[in-house]
């Protein structure tokens, strides 16, 4: 087979379409393979010559030959109404094309313009496409093969879909992204698989063990992927520096015991990891964030939205470990309260971004340490915190002048008086929520237009303002988009 398949490459004449068809584990149906399709992966002792060029995702109903259509998100769309059944999705691989299409370029003296432009200007276009439409442009012809597969374009794998079989697609592009350098692909940075929920830990495994130079990974919304997954991936990947998880089974981020062995004393068990999103990881409780903390010492983007377990004694931990977070989010923490900000007031000068929105048990009290320790706070979000009023406005004013965003909505205790404290110390503003603010009214408006020149946002949707106080806002902030649901404000 080795053999055959070298003569098959290496020989213009010779060449012919050979495909592998990358079905689901599930899939009980044979896929019928077109003609001159071989279904077997090629060897091992072929790749130097022609590895299949994969990532094409095609519904595997064999009744539909012609290629189908593609949505601009990468999702496909089926062009034929006959069938009713979903079909299962397959990734469908390509060799490098032959004869058949020079054969057929030949009978024709007519080029395409596309086939004029350099190879540079080409790989600018090519470098616009998601993975799976720069996957079909390799089937088109020679050229268009070597140029699709340039290494300068796989620094990003991007990849959607419910239906995909991630694992075996994530498999086979690297085997391709390795045919220069066996077994390590060291071109690929960037792999975005949000919302494919047929990514299982084989799918980690095979970038852990193929990418060494992963520095972003983004698994949002894969429920499917355990601590195991991601321990490996963290700890054969060092320069991993953003990962995105937002996996309800993930409850940790450590390095596996054998790096953690390997490691030197002065090494410590550090992960590089600057930016960590874990939204939606309800199984996160204090000892996983205390883990967390002490792995990532780096830490300078960490968000921590409906993390429902977490409580402020886990607050403790960051402070300690990770001194340098410039932005933290606590939404909808609802076991978070004052004490916990009071936690988080101790990265002082660091912080830069904070929403605590939703998390009820939050006061005056954890806004005024906030306030006082972390002077250069540019967002706070504290949508629905009830328990903040003019007190705690005034502390935040007073405090952190180069306030830029301000959300306060659902707050019904903040008034006119808090508004005016804002318009008096935070003149930077430009993005304020007032939303269902009942004690918000045209007074505390006109203070902030008249000295907030640099609105551009205010939202005071629900809240019983008048028109004359709207306008006096347009008229003051011409840049300012004014939400609002006073039908007489046009």
């Amino acid at each position: 087979m080795g053999a055959n398949n070298g003569k098959l490459y290496g020989s213009e004449k010779g060449s012919s379409s050979i495909s592998s068809d990358i079905s689901s584990s599930t899939d009980h149906t044979p896929t019928k393979a077109p003609k001159n399709v071989v279904s077997t992966e090629l060897d091992s002792s072929t790749r130097t010559l022609s590895t299949p060029s994969p990532g094409l995702i095609l519904p595997s109903k064999s009744s539909s030959l012609s290629s189908p259509a593609l949505s601009s998100n990468g999702h496909e769309t089926n062009s034929s109404s006959s069938s009713s059944a979903p079909a299962e999705t397959v990734a469908v691989v390509h060799p490098q094309p032959g004869s058949h299409t020079r054969s057929r370029q030949s009978k024709g003296h007519h080029h395409a313009l596309i086939d004029v432009l350099p190879d540079h200007t080409f790989l600018q276009i090519l470098s616009h496409l998601p993975t799976n439409q720069l996957c079909r442009c390799a089937r088109v012809c020679r050229r268009w093969y070597n140029l699709a597969w340039d290494p300068r374009l796989w620094s990003t794998i991007r990849l959607t879909g419910e239906l995909l079989h991630v694992d075996r697609a994530i498999r086979v592009l690297t085997h391709r992204l390795c045919q220069d350098t066996p077994n390590v692909c060291l071109t690929l940075e960037t792999v975005m698989l949000n919302g494919c929920k047929r990514l299982t830990d084989r799918g980690l495994h095979v970038l852990a063990q193929c990418c060494p130079e992963l520095r972003h990974l983004e698994v949002a919304g894969c429920y499917n992927i355990s601590n195991e997954a991601v321990f490996e991936v963290v700890s054969r990947c060092p320069s991993l520096e953003h990962l995105n998880l937002s996996c309800s089974k993930v409850t940790c981020i450590s390095l596996t015991q054998e790096a953690s062995l390997q490691l030197s004393p002065l090494h410590g068990q550090q992960i590089s990891i600057h930016y960590l999103d874990m939204t939606d990881c309800f199984s996160l409780e204090d000892e996983g964030l205390r883990t967390i903390a002490s792995h990532c010492p780096r830490l300078t983007h960490l968000y921590l939205r409906r993390c429902t377990r977490l409580t402020d004694d886990a607050l403790r931990h960051l402070a300690v470990y990770c001194p340098s977070i410039k932005e933290l989010s606590l939404s909808d923490c609802r076991l978070v309260g004052d004490f916990g900000l009071r936690e988080v007031a101790r990265l002082e000068g660091c912080l830069r971004y904070l929403s605590v929105a939703h998390c009820t048990r939050i006061t005056d009290v954890g806004i005024r340490y906030v306030a006082r320790y972390c002077p250069r706070l540019r967002y706070l979000n504290a949508r629905g915190c009830e328990g903040l009023t003019d007190h705690g406005l005034s502390h935040l004013a007073r405090s952190c002048p180069k306030l830029k965003s301000l959300d306060v909505g659902k707050c019904p205790l903040v008034s006119d008086s808090g508004l005016e404290q804002l318009a008096m110390y935070c003149q930077g503003l430009r993005r304020v929520s007032l939303r269902a603010c009942e004690s918000v009214t045209g007074r505390g408006l006109k203070a902030l237009a008249a000295n907030c020149c640099e609105l551009q946002l205010l939202n005071v949707q629900d809240c019983e303002v008048s028109p004359e106080a709207l306008r006096f806002v347009r008229r003051h902030c011409r840049r300012c988009i004014i939400e609002h649901t006073n039908p007489a404000f046009y």
